[in-house]
């Protein structure tokens, strides 16, 4: 989730604590120690996200179960429309892009997702 965050605010940390720690041993053990709390914030975040997603998977209601199928299917027939020529609104290049961005992380998601539903369920048989 913030991996893309993650090098850089290391790199500005580690900048920052090189100016306070002259001993090369305690700053690297300081940056390996920073660097594995972030990663397991990190990870922490992924598990929250994913108890959030089995639980709407599992809700009672067919529209919590499913809002997120429709939202993909929603943006996959705009970009169709769009690319296809059948949009009345000419939507700016950029919004187009992030319509399409989401698009790729909700399929990905959705695939990693039933991936690894896939194999649970293979494990526990």
């Amino acid at each position: 989730m913030i991996q893309a965050l993650l090098a850089p605010l290391l790199n500005i940390a580690g900048n920052v604590a090189s100016e306070f720690i002259e001993d090369k041993d305690k700053l690297n053990a300081f940056k390996a120690q920073l660097a594995s709390q972030a990663i397991n914030k990190d990870t922490e975040l992924a598990k929250a996200a994913r108890d959030v997603v089995v639980a709407e998977a599992k809700g009672e209601s067919w529209l919590q179960r499913n809002w997120r199928p429709i939202a993909m299917l929603t943006f996959l027939g705009m970009l169709l429309s769009y690319w296809l020529g059948f949009g009345g609104v000419h939507a700016p290049e950029t919004v187009l892009m992030e319509v399409f961005a989401l698009l790729k992380i909700g399929i990905g998601g959705y695939i990693v997702g039933r991936s690894a539903e896939k194999a649970i369920k293979t494990y526990k048989e």
